[in-house]
């Protein structure tokens, strides 16, 4: 990161999760003056798990269940993205891998009696919706933020990257937003094949 100063110490990329985070992140690390991760810090407990590096773009779906503490340690200092996807899409993205990560918490622990595959769509839409109405809500009033649809990205992506004072490449950037990163194939995402396949080669050469 080189010595240009951010705006902002922290900006936050809010979603449901399958609505193009991963390449959102992938365009902001083509910015100089602030770091950018995925998930980062999702495996943290307590106190410790809003604590962000300085000058940091972090996009994370389970902030959503977090925005109590979010706003505890950030408030309207930080600058917040509403990345979404057309819902449709989104929820048929979830149904595909209906029986891991975020949607299954979520059918099997939030909604305590709707694991049956025959309702999983009605399921993943009523987690779409659930999820996007906490951000709205969280986001209404706050001085910075933006709401980007990941499938039109580029103009809105441009007036993000002004508002946060970034500086780097916003013509690499924008390449990214059209990659497909985590992409879903027959039901399991490119990096779930990819350790699959690795798990099964360990296994036959023992």
């Amino acid at each position: 990161m080189n010595a240009t100063i951010a705006r902002f110490e922290n900006v936050f990329v809010l979603g449901t999760g399958r609505c193009g985070t991963l390449s959102f992140i992938h365009a902001c690390q083509h910015i100089n003056n602030y770091t950018a991760g995925h998930e980062t810090r999702s495996g943290v407990v307590g106190q410790q798990r809003m604590a962000y590096p300085r000058n940091h773009i972090e996009a994370d779906n389970r902030l959503t269940w977090f925005l109590g503490r979010l706003d505890q340690q950030h408030g309207d200092s930080a600058y917040y993205v509403h990345l979404r996807r057309d819902p449709q899409k989104t929820a048929n993205s979830f149904a595909n891998r209906y029986s891991r990560g975020i949607i299954r918490a979520y059918r099997s622990s939030i909604l305590l009696n709707a694991s049956s595959d025959s309702d999983r769509l009605h399921v993943c839409r009523d987690y779409v919706e659930t999820v996007t109405s906490n951000i709205q809500h969280f986001l209404r009033g706050r001085p910075h933020q933006i709401e980007i649809d990941i499938e039109h990205a580029e103009s809105a992506f441009e007036r993000f990257w002004c508002e946060i004072g970034a500086t780097g490449d916003l013509n690499a950037a924008r390449r990214e937003l059209i990659v497909r990163h985590n992409a879903t194939a027959k039901g399991y995402s490119i990096q779930h094949l990819v350790d699959l396949a690795a798990r099964v080669r360990h296994r036959f050469a023992r």
